[in-house]
C-alpha cells in the first residue's frame, strides 16, 4: 500500500518561475464638460433697457406736453401715458423726447459731433411693442450665449454689433424719405444672431448634428430679416448689426477643435492623442474677419463724416 509522500519543507518546495505580466494599457482620458458661466450681464442689460424706457416715458410727460385727453391710457398711467397713436403707433414717447435722450440722428452726429448717439440709440425704444419684441429676443438668444462664452465676450459682441448697426443705419438715412431717426437694440440682437452663425461655421467640428443646427439657424435669421421690411422698421440697422456680429463671431467665439485637451489637465499615463488647439481654417477665418471688421468700421465712419449734415424731420424704429 503506497504512502502519500509528506509535504516538503520550504527549502525542498519547488516554485514555477513566471514571467512578469505586461503593464495594462493607460486609460483613455475624457475631459469633463466645460462649466457654464453664470449669466448676469444679459439680465442686467434687460433691466437697463426697461429702466431707460420708463425714464423716457417719465421725462416725456405726455399730459403736460399736449394735454391728458389726447394721451393714450392717461387716467391709468398718468405721467407715463403714451403719445397719440397717430404719432407713435408702438405706444411710447414722442420723437422729440427720443432725440433729446440719444436717438440716432444723422444731423446731430455729423454737424454737432454727437458720435455717442451711435451707441446710445441702442438703449432707447420707441414703444412698449418695440421693447417687448427686443427684450424677449435678448433673453432667448443672449442667455444661452453668455452661459457658453461668458459675459466679457458677449458684452463686447453686443455693443460692437449695435455700433455696426447704427453706423450702417446712419449711412442709409435719406432725408427725403421717412423715417430718419433710429432707436432700438435690434442691431445688437442681430449681431448675436450673426455671431451664432459664424460660431457654428468656425466650430464646425464640435457639433454632432451639424445640418439640423445650420438649417434651423438660417430659418431664424431669415425670419428676423423679413421683419425688417415692415414699414417704420430700420432694416439697415439689422443688416449692419448682423454683418458685424457675423465677423465678430469668428474672432470672439472661436473654440478648440473636437478632441483637444489642454496638457495641464491630462493625468500622468493617460492615453491621449495630442491635437492642436485650433484648426488652420479657424485661424484663417479669424484673420480675415478682423481685417474686414476694421476696414468696415473705418470706411463707414469716413463715409459718414464726409457726407455732411442733412436736415432730418422724421422717425425710424
Amino acid at each position: 500500500m503506497g504512502k502519500r509522500s509528506p509535504p516538503g519543507d520550504i527549502e525542498s518546495m519547488s516554485y514555477e518561475v513566471r514571467k512578469p505580466l505586461s503593464m495594462p494599457p493607460p486609460p483613455s482620458y475624457y475631459p469633463p464638460p466645460p462649466k457654464p458661466w453664470f449669466p448676469w450681464l444679459v439680465p442686467l442689460t434687460f433691466l437697463a433697457n426697461i429702466a431707460m424706457f420708463s425714464f423716457t416715458l417719465y421725462e416725456n410727460n405726455c399730459p403736460a406736453a399736449i394735454g391728458g385727453n389726447r394721451c393714450l391710457f392717461y387716467p391709468e398711467l398718468g405721467r407715463f401715458s403714451f403719445q397719440p397713436f397717430q404719432e407713435n403707433p408702438l405706444l411710447g414717447p414722442s420723437i422729440s423726447t427720443l432725440k433729446r435722450y440719444g436717438a440716432l440722428d444723422k444731423e446731430a452726429v455729423v454737424e454737432h459731433g454727437e458720435g455717442w448717439r451711435l451707441v446710445s440709440c441702442m438703449w432707447l425704444h420707441a414703444g412698449v411693442i418695440h421693447l417687448l419684441a427686443n427684450m424677449l429676443s435678448l433673453l432667448f438668444i443672449g442667455i444661452r450665449l453668455e452661459q457658453e462664452f461668458g459675459f466679457l465676450k458677449i458684452g463686447c459682441l453686443y455693443v460692437l454689433s449695435g455700433f455696426g448697426g447704427s453706423l450702417l443705419s446712419s449711412l442709409s438715412i435719406n432725408p427725403s424719405e421717412n423715417p430718419t431717426i433710429s432707436v432700438g437694440a435690434s442691431g445688437a440682437l442681430f449681431g448675436l444672431l450673426g455671431a451664432m452663425l459664424s460660431e457654428l461655421i468656425t466650430n464646425w467640428t464640435i457639433y454632432s448634428n451639424k445640418c439640423a443646427a445650420f438649417i434651423s439657424l438660417i430659418l431664424i435669421i431669415a425670419l428676423n430679416l423679413a421683419v425688417g421690411f415692415i414699414p417704420h422698421i430700420d432694416n439697415s440697422a439689422h443688416i449692419g448689426g448682423f454683418v458685424s456680429g457675423f465677423l465678430l463671431g469668428f474672432i470672439l467665439l472661436i473654440q478648440p477643435q473636437f478632441g483637444y485637451v489642454n496638457h495641464k489637465y491630462i493625468p500622468a499615463g493617460a492615453d491621449v492623442k495630442r491635437k492642436s488647439k485650433h484648426k488652420c481654417y479657424q485661424y484663417f477665418l479669424l484673420i480675415v474677419a478682423l481685417i474686414l471688421l476694421i476696414f468696415g468700421y473705418a470706411s463707414g465712419l469716413t463715409r459718414l463724416y464726409k457726407t455732411g449734415p442733412q436736415v432730418l424731420e422724421s422717425n425710424t424704429f
